[in-house]
């Protein structure tokens, strides 16, 4: 290395060593501003600048190496992430409106309820706290945490305890319970701190699949609903095969009960008797459970206890228990319905008569109230599912409400609360013929396809008579029930104005259609033997009239004596009387035959099931002309029609003819009779009267008729639909 000292130098030294040295210069701002210092450069050979250059190379090696292994430290040492507490709404499983803490697994989750679950069949037992046999979504409507609309909640598993405590709030009646092995808390669906939620749910049934984020489908099966629910005391609800766990998680915190909880631990439980808030034992780094954080949300409702009302003391545990079921029906909900719809098991226009007489009291007529309200609870009111009106009689009946005022059980149990008693007697018979002429209207709400049921409440006995009401009623289809209650005692009987007057306004006399409560007191005991008889619509009967409930077969005679302008007339005749009947393929059906030697189906009882179709039908029917058969036309109408009739329907024949038979009618006619076949005989012109009558079931002058020429007809239509009418009528109601 050289000191070169000046430009010249530099130059110089640049010219000798162009290619196997470097010059370094310094150009500092001393040495450029200085004249008294010369340019600072240094002469660098080829070592030297080899040497200087691989030193540099390590260094910024060293550094890069240096820089890789303090990121990659880093991003080791680096804490990985929290999993998100909150979650979105998708990520939320959904659960049935029935289903029961007990029946899921998991000790702490959130769940979405979804809407509509607001009904009687899927109990809840206690208030603060609830034991595991409950419905989780009513639960959580009756705490207030979500209403009708459903919504996410909060459950957490605490330990079971005696004495649950029922109370009405939101709707919904809770019910005591004396004991259960394993409880939850309901709170608003909000993830705690530290608490990681499951997505999907684990369910004890061996069958079950977990409830998804997806749309709702089917989980289970009614069998597996069942289970043993009928064991309070003693059994968990539907634990499967698998042995029972209890889970014990920390009560809903509340503002000044915040606590860090970690994902719970199995363990034993006990049971306290002596109070109402679980007692769970204790374990290393468990929650606790405090008296005041037993109370979950205790501002987000009211709540109204009904052993506090104003009955006399001597009363109250049995008016508290006066909305609730007998304890075997309580445990045994029904598969999952529709409840937004309503019940759609139980379809039936109902409408309730209630005592609003002196006789009944003040304090009698709150709990013929409470009872009203438990039944429409019970029902499941709803557009789909039964509907449900009020009369109050006295003197005279007016309606409350009608069957469209009101489309849920909320509502209609609200306004049952809010009926005055009227006062006066007890005019059942007068009330009856109101329902009969006024409540059974399109007007009012009245569906047309439903079964029409009346439900009269007497305190004793009525002040009027109510058998002709009835027997109208009857026959207008009405389904007519009494719950009487606080019957007439032995030495009061001669006080009763018509003796045995359930008997004759009952539908049946089986004794499905009457209810005797000895006292008003234990009338919340039939609520559910009542709901179950009005929603038995396969054995209500009187729903059944003369013009809904048979297979009417014409048999026509297609002769040549009658004519194609007579035959015209007769097809006017047929078409007027089918008119009057209430056609459908569940109601009244109408079939065809022609005969004159030979016979011809022209359409069958299964071919048309609406009254268009059916008179359209008739109207196309062609004449045929021929020979006059009728002993062969009625047992081809025998094989064709009348053994193809429904099980339940009545079998009306009508054969219509104008002439004497080539053939004997007498045999087949007695052969269609001990069938079962109603035969009604039409004989117009030379028709001949002895064959009318042997065809005509007897008595015979109710069955068959005769005129003098085709034109005269139609004087019979009404003449004939009565008499089948009053036939139908006279049936034995037992």
């Amino acid at each position: 290395m050289q000191h070169v000292r000046t430009a010249k130098d530099r130059k110089r030294a640049q010219s000798l060593f162009p290619h196997h040295s470097r010059v370094i210069c310094d150009t500092s701002e001393h040495s450029l501003m200085s004249s008294s210092f010369p340019f600072q450069c240094f002469l660098v050979t080829h070592p030297d600048f080899a040497l200087l250059t691989m030193k540099a190379t390590a260094i910024a090696t060293f550094f890069g190496v240096f820089l890789t292994c303090t990121y990659t430290a880093k991003e080791a040492t680096k804490k990985p992430k929290k999993p998100k507490l909150y979650f979105t709404l998708t990520d939320v499983p959904q659960i049935d409106c029935d289903v029961k803490a007990g029946k899921i697994i998991n000790p702490e989750f959130i769940a979405k309820c979804p809407p509509g679950c607001q009904d009687v069949k899927y109990r809840v037992y206690g208030t603060d706290i609830y034991a595991s046999f409950s419905s989780v979504c009513n639960a959580a409507i009756h705490s207030g945490i979500i209403d009708n609309t459903g919504g996410k909640i909060l459950v957490q598993k605490v330990a079971g305890h005696s004495a649950y405590r029922g109370s009405f709030s939101n709707g919904v009646r809770s019910l005591s319970l004396p004991r259960w092995r394993e409880s939850f808390l309901v709170s608003e669906g909000k993830p705690r701190k530290g608490v990681t939620y499951p997505s999907t749910l684990e369910y004890s049934s061996s069958k079950s699949t977990a409830a998804k984020s997806e749309p709702k489908k089917p989980e289970q099966d009614p069998k597996g609903m069942k289970s043993a629910d009928t064991n309070t005391s003693e059994k968990a609800s539907e634990q499967g095969d698998a042995i029972h766990k209890e889970y014990q998680t920390s009560p809903v915190p509340t503002p000044a009960t915040q606590m860090a909880t970690t994902t719970p631990t199995p363990t034993t439980t006990t049971t306290d008797p002596s109070t109402t808030v679980p007692q769970p034992t204790t374990t290393p780094a468990t929650t606790r459970t405090t008296a005041a954080a037993a109370k979950t949300r205790p501002g987000l409702h009211r709540v109204r206890d009904m052993g506090s009302s104003s009955v006399h003391p001597a009363y109250a545990s049995v008016v508290a228990a006066a909305s609730s079921f007998s304890s075997k029906e309580e445990l045994n909900p029904k598969p999952l319905e529709s409840i937004s719809q309503g019940n759609q098991n139980c379809k039936v226009d109902l409408s309730f008569l209630m005592d609003g007489s002196w006789s009944i009291g003040k304090r009698r007529f709150q709990l013929q109230k409470r009872f009203l309200g438990n039944v429409a609870q019970a029902l499941g009111i709803g557009s789909a599912g039964p509907l449900m009106g009020i009369i109050q009689y006295g003197d005279d009946p007016s309606t409350e409400f009608n069957l469209k005022t009101y489309a849920n059980s909320k509502d209609l149990r609200n306004a049952i609360e809010k009926i005055q008693q009227k006062g006066g007697l007890s005019n059942v018979g007068k009330a009856l013929s109101f329902v009969n002429k006024n409540f059974f209207l399109d007007a009012n709400g009245n569906r047309g396809g439903a079964p029409n049921v009346v439900v009269v409440v007497v305190d004793g006995w009525p002040t009027d008579q109510v058998e002709e009401a009835s027997r109208l009623a009857r026959e207008s289809g009405i389904n007519i029930f009494f719950v009487t209650v606080e019957a007439a005692a032995q030495n009061e009987k001669q006080n009763v104005i018509e003796p045995n007057f359930v008997d004759k306004a009952v539908c049946r006399t089986n004794g499905f259609y009457s209810i005797n409560v000895p006292s008003w007191f234990s009338l919340h005991k039939v609520v559910q033997p009542l709901v179950k008889r009005v929603c038995d619509t396969d054995r209500l009967v009187c729903s059944k009239t003369c013009l809904n409930s048979a297979d009417i077969g014409f048999v026509i005679d297609g002769s040549s004596s009658v004519g194609t302008s007579n035959f015209r007339t007769v097809l006017q005749f047929v078409a007027n009387i089918s008119k009057e009947f209430e056609i459908s393929d569940t109601d009244t059906r109408v079939g065809a035959v022609q005969y004159t030697y030979e016979q011809r189906l022209e359409f069958s009882f299964d071919k048309y099931s609406t009254k268009e179709d059916v008179l359209s039908a008739i109207k196309r029917i062609s004449y045929w002309s021929g020979g006059t058969s009728t002993g062969a036309a009625i047992s081809y109408a025998s094989e064709q029609l009348f053994s193809k009739s429904k099980p339940n329907k009545r079998k009306i024949m009508i054969l219509i003819t104008d002439g004497r038979s080539y053939d004997d009618v007498s045999v087949p006619a007695m052969e269609a009779h001990r069938n079962g076949v109603i035969a009604y005989s039409i004989g117009v012109a030379w028709a001949a009267p002895d064959e009318l009558e042997a065809i005509a079931t007897d008595p015979d002058k109710e069955h068959s008729f005769f005129v003098d020429e085709f034109d005269n007809l139609y004087r019979y239509v009404n003449q004939l639909i009565q008499n089948i009418c009053t036939e139908f009528n006279s049936q034995p109601r037992n």
